[in-house]
Order: C-alpha cells, then sequence, then structure tokens
C-alpha cells in the first residue's frame, strides 16, 4: 500500500491512500518522514521511498511548469 504525507497533527500522521486520508499514529510512521514524502506500509509501519518521492516531486514541478508557461 502506498500514501502521501499529508501532515502532522499532534501524535498524528496525516496520509492519503487511495485519495482517503488516514489519521495514523506516530509510531506506525517511520521517523524520517516528512510532508510531501510518498511512504509505503511494509506490513508494520509506514516507511519513505526517497525514489517515488523524488519522481512525485519531479512530476509536480513539470505540472507546475506547465502551468506558468501557458
Amino acid at each position: 500500500m502506498v500514501g502521501i504525507i499529508e501532515g502532522f497533527e499532534g501524535e498524528y500522521c496525516i496520509i492519503e491512500v487511495d485519495g482517503q486520508t488516514r489519521d495514523v499514529p506516530r509510531e506506525l510512521v517511520g521517523a524520517d518522514v516528512k510532508t510531501g514524502d510518498v511512504v509505503e506500509w511494509d506490513g508494520t509501519r509506514w516507511n519513505a521511498n526517497a525514489g517515488k518521492t523524488k519522481q512525485r516531486s519531479e512530476y509536480m514541478k513539470s505540472l507546475m511548469d506547465d502551468v506558468w508557461d501557458d
């Protein structure tokens, strides 16, 4: 299962999975995870996936560049 970190609220991490947000206890999220990261569930914890996060970041940048080029 793959999600995107939307942010943090108190003891919870907000993760978007398949268009739905979930409030996940922070103890189930890797300590190095930050807002905007792509994360994967390994069966016990959500961990950042650096490669997918980079791909997503580059894709979002290209979308923004397209908007400003028009």
